[in-house]
């Protein structure tokens, strides 16, 4: 059984450490959670030439990673800026992030959309977002969230509820990307999860399942999942 390869598009990294100059990069614990379900992970960096190529670039991926970052132009909802809270906008991620969403889904590529990940893919199918939640009980906490009995999701995890899991965003779904339906919610209503509804495999969860993977089974499962329907 092969190993499949699965692209996560990179970060613009403008302090690298032992780099000349500006580089590109991805979390790491993502590459090891990848890894561990026994994935191989290559990075695209969010270079704009790039964007033509993407259709090469995506047919020799097996799967596809969206992982977390800064917020996304509010333009590509439709709106303008509404709160100072927004950070870390930037349009070369936007522009790459947005296409590969809407490629992975076109030729049905197996992704797992993360964070910031999940927000791209809601925009990139017609979805809005809440510019800002207004509270921090979704920065820097652990939570549970209800799944959907039945959705890939739910399958995933193993349980109709992922128990512990990290949250770091001020933003949410507000309304729901065209092909996709809401498989997960926090106690207080906030969208955690959504999936498509016509993919083989298209889950993206609102919090970071990377950051506890290797000693909680549950997010880890997640991983074993993309890169079990991958090979």
């Amino acid at each position: 059984m092969k190993n499949p390869v699965v692209l996560i598009v990179g970060r613009e990294i403008t302090e690298p450490t032992g780099v000349r100059g500006p580089a590109f990069g991805i979390g790491r614990t993502y590459a090891h959670a990848i890894t561990r379900a026994g994935g191989i992970p290559i990075i695209l960096p969010p270079i704009i030439d790039l964007h033509d190529q993407l259709k090469t670039l995506l047919s020799r991926c097996d799967a596809i990673v969206l992982h977390g970052g800064g917020d996304i132009d509010p333009k590509h909802y439709g709106q303008s800026p509404s709160t100072p809270a927004l950070y870390g906008i930037n349009a070369n991620h936007d522009e790459i992030e947005i296409a590969v969403a809407r490629h992975a889904l076109a030729n049905d590529i197996p992704m797992l959309a993360i964070c910031r990940g999940l927000q791209v893919v809601n925009v990139a199918h017609g979805g809005s977002l809440i510019q800002d939640l207004g509270t921090d009980d979704h920065r820097q906490k652990y939570h549970s969230v209800d799944l959907t009995p039945d959705s890939k999701l739910a399958q995933a995890v193993g349980a109709t509820r992922a128990e512990a899991c990290h949250s770091f965003h001020h933003q949410a779904v507000d309304a729901v990307g065209h092909g996709f339906v809401v498989v997960g919610t926090a106690t207080d209503g906030t969208i955690e999860a959504i999936e498509s509804t016509t993919a083989t495999w298209c889950v993206a969860v609102q919090w970071h399942p990377e950051d506890s993977a290797a000693t909680d089974q549950q997010q880890q499962n997640l991983f074993n999942t993309l890169i079990k329907v991958s090979q």
